[in-house]
């Protein structure tokens, strides 16, 4: 059996439509009243918009209702569904803290309830029945002021056995006026040894080749290969992985066509640049990560060799994978250890008679 790692997915777009419109149903029916029934809201949720900043409004319904008495709810459900349904056994889940903080509260009171969040986040998370390993990114944003995304980066660093990386969200239109401060934020998360990743090259509008040097994964990155393609012997050099999430650019209007992403795919081989195949909202697109494996090799925009290959990549570049070999290799090596003692003695035995 394959198990497959998850880089790239947000808490608010995870929750798949139907375990919303229950917990809906049975504690928030205001917010559906409108809607007919189950599947007028499922087409509401999970069709494509116009732009990203659109397509990102649809967090806000979620973030409003994932709060320190939910969340174990919507964690449980979600990790029960990624081990069951789509083979995960490894799953960095991102979200800012702050936007899950009551907004009645000061600014100050609610930097200081985000140690709460990541704690309900992770304690939830230790699900015994489902062996997935699962870490936590935390999202600065770009809505949020210097003080509170400065707060989030110490955060990570006070929870080390919790959160594996910082990245940095909101659409990535919104950097430019506040680059410097973004590279500030990035510098100070290198060295406090806070791995890093960050929502860049993501649109056209995305470019900001000043964040690059403080980014250890690049979250979504089609930009590049696509536009700048002289960066990508940069990207190589420096180890640089894309989080590629091929629904996402049919779900915001940043693609017309899924075959644009051939183009992606070709050129960061070439140059050895390597992708992580990702679903970045699951529950937004209602789409699992074996389908973004399908859907790419079915309309022949990667062959089977380039998929296994962006699958060992996920590994390689998960921040906290503890283990050199991907899980099948594990287990292959519990289930069946007489197989490597088979092949021992069969190279023996060839050397032998040569």
């Amino acid at each position: 059996m394959a198990l497959y790692a998850e880089l790239h997915r947000h808490l608010g777009g995870s929750v798949v439509p139907r375990v919303l419109w229950r917990y809906f149903q049975r504690n928030r029916s205001n917010l559906i009243e409108h809607f007919p029934g189950y599947l007028d809201f499922e087409d509401f949720y999970t069709r494509p918009r116009n732009t990203l900043d659109e397509y990102l409004e649809l967090h806000t319904m979620v973030e409003s209702v994932q709060t320190e008495a939910t969340l174990p709810y919507f964690v449980y459900r979600l990790m029960r569904g990624a081990y069951v349904f789509e083979n995960l056994a490894y799953l960095e889940l991102r979200y800012t803290p702050y936007l899950r903080t009551p907004d009645h509260l000061s600014q100050s009171e609610r930097i200081e309830k985000m140690s709460e969040i990541v704690d309900i986040v992770g304690k939830a998370s230790q699900i015994g029945e489902y062996p997935i390993e699962m870490s936590q990114i935390l999202c600065m944003h770009s809505r949020l002021p210097y003080e509170v995304n400065r707060a989030i980066v110490d955060l990570a660093v006070a929870h080390p056995h919790y959160v594996c990386a910082v990245d940095l969200a909101g659409g990535d239109a919104h950097y430019r006026d506040r680059l410097d401060e973004y590279v500030k934020l990035y510098d100070y998360a290198r060295q406090r040894g806070v791995n890093t990743t960050g929502h860049l090259y993501e649109t056209e509008e995305g470019a900001y080749p000043e964040l690059l040097p403080y980014l250890m994964r690049i979250g979504h990155g089609i930009q590049i290969p696509l536009h700048y393609p002289e960066l990508l012997p940069q990207l190589a050099e420096q180890g640089q992985c894309l989080e590629v999430c091929p629904t996402t650019y049919l779900k915001t209007g940043t693609l017309d066509d899924l075959q644009q992403l051939k183009v992606v795919f070709d050129r960061c081989f070439e140059a050895g640049v390597d992708i992580a195949i990702c679903t970045d909202n699951a529950g937004l697109h209602n789409v699992r990560l074996p389908f973004e494996y399908e859907s790419l090799l079915t309309q022949d925009i990667i062959s089977f060799q380039q998929l296994q290959a962006c699958q060992d990549a996920a590994f390689r570049h998960a921040f906290a994978w503890k283990y050199e070999q991907r899980p099948e290799r594990i287990l292959s090596d519990i289930l069946r250890p007489e197989a490597d003692d088979d092949l021992d003695l069969m190279v023996g035995e060839t050397s032998t008679v040569g």
